[in-house]
């Protein structure tokens, strides 16, 4: 594991949190939630751990969406149990939820509302007095790039700018932990950066961050543990270890030249017949950074230009290929879905008892 935010983290890591309600962030045991005869989530356990940035990794129909939601108070599992910040949100759903900041995938955002109504309204929805409720929204509005849109009614935002938005509600309430569920969807090049770095000083702060994406590229430059769904089941520490551990491939790039010569003189410099490639350059497997340092001394031992030599997936992703291959089935939903539609709202705050 590591906790910087530039370094990719190991996914073979596991939390481990000390006791005091501070120090539990999300706990969640032996979790199940169907929905008739499809089985959303059929076994999860997780910590995320406060300070850390945590990913929920998983193909669609893994049971990530579905999960998020139980953890946000909005679904009640039919077994298994769940703790956040040390609060039961099956037994105490308004508690948590003053503790919790949700994101959903999907604004759900009031379309006739402007982006400072959305706020201020959802500041009063979670109890802010009228002028501090107001205050958190300029602050907000400021601190995720939504000046210009300030008195736009929401339904004419963009995709990317519903994030932002989603993402200014859900903070509205200086909450503990964060539930994020695709936060970076739709999002252009800088906001991403500008993302990564305010989750980054969110979490540094000691908040608890759960984030479900797809894009793994981007998880990878930011979390610090990450938890696998397969087929609506966590994945051991011990599996996800050993998957980490397979090889990988790497892709090298040779300044100039025909690639399928440069492919054919990596491999007579590697001694090797399994050489292959793509359009963008030669790929080699090696199985560890190690056996990688040794095989790229050799190419340019061999007088072969390299311009570029890196692993041709993050570990993230080929950590999760290698646990497809070996699960062997998309998930229970079925490919393209991430579990069924929830039967309640789940877009923003409120003051039900949800699901039970």
């Amino acid at each position: 594991m590591t906790s910087s935010d530039a370094a990719a983290p190991d996914p073979s890591s596991t939390a481990v949190g000390g006791g005091g309600i501070a120090s539990q962030g999300i706990v969640a045991t032996h979790v199940r939630r169907s929905f008739g005869d499809v089985h959303a989530v059929r076994d999860v356990s997780l910590h995320a751990l406060p300070g850390k940035v945590t990913g929920l990794v998983g193909p669609n129909g893994s049971g990530k969406t579905t999960l998020l939601l139980m953890l946000s108070s909005l679904l009640a599992p039919d077994v298994g149990d769940i703790r956040v910040a040390g609060i039961d949100p099956v037994a105490e759903p308004q508690r948590a939820r003053a503790v919790i900041g949700w994101m959903p995938d999907a604004l759900g955002a009031w379309g006739s509302l402007t982006v400072r109504e959305t706020l201020v309204t959802t500041g009063r929805l979670y109890d802010l007095p009228r002028s501090e409720a107001a205050d958190r929204a300029e602050s907000l509005i400021d601190l995720l790039d939504l000046r210009a849109l300030a008195a736009s009614p929401a339904r004419v935002l963009s995709r990317g700018q519903k994030q932002r938005l989603g993402l200014a509600r859900a903070l509205v309430h200086n909450p503990r932990v964060l539930l994020l569920d695709e936060p970076a969807s739709g999002l252009d090049p800088e906001s991403r950066v500008h993302l990564r770095v305010l989750l980054r000083r969110l979490a540094d702060d000691g908040r608890t961050v759960l984030i479900s994406s797809h894009i793994l590229s981007e998880l990878e430059e930011l979390v610090d543990d990450a938890a696998f769904l397969i087929a609506g089941e966590s994945v051991s520490a011990d599996r996800v270890a050993a998957s980490a551990q397979r090889q990988r491939f790497w892709r090298v790039r040779v300044a100039g030249g025909d690639l399928l010569a440069a492919q054919a003189a990596i491999a007579a410099a590697l001694g090797r017949t399994d050489v292959t490639g793509d359009r963008a350059g030669a790929l080699v497997a090696f199985s560890s950074e190690s056996d990688a340092a040794t095989g790229l001394a050799a190419i340019v031992g061999a007088g072969i230009a390299v311009a570029e030599f890196a692993p041709s997936t993050g570990r993230l992703e080929q950590t999760l290929l290698d646990l497809r291959e070996g699960a062997g089935d998309p998930g229970p939903a079925g490919p393209g879905v991430d579990g069924p539609e929830p039967p309640a709202e789940t877009s923003g705050p409120t003051t039900g008892e949800g699901d039970r």
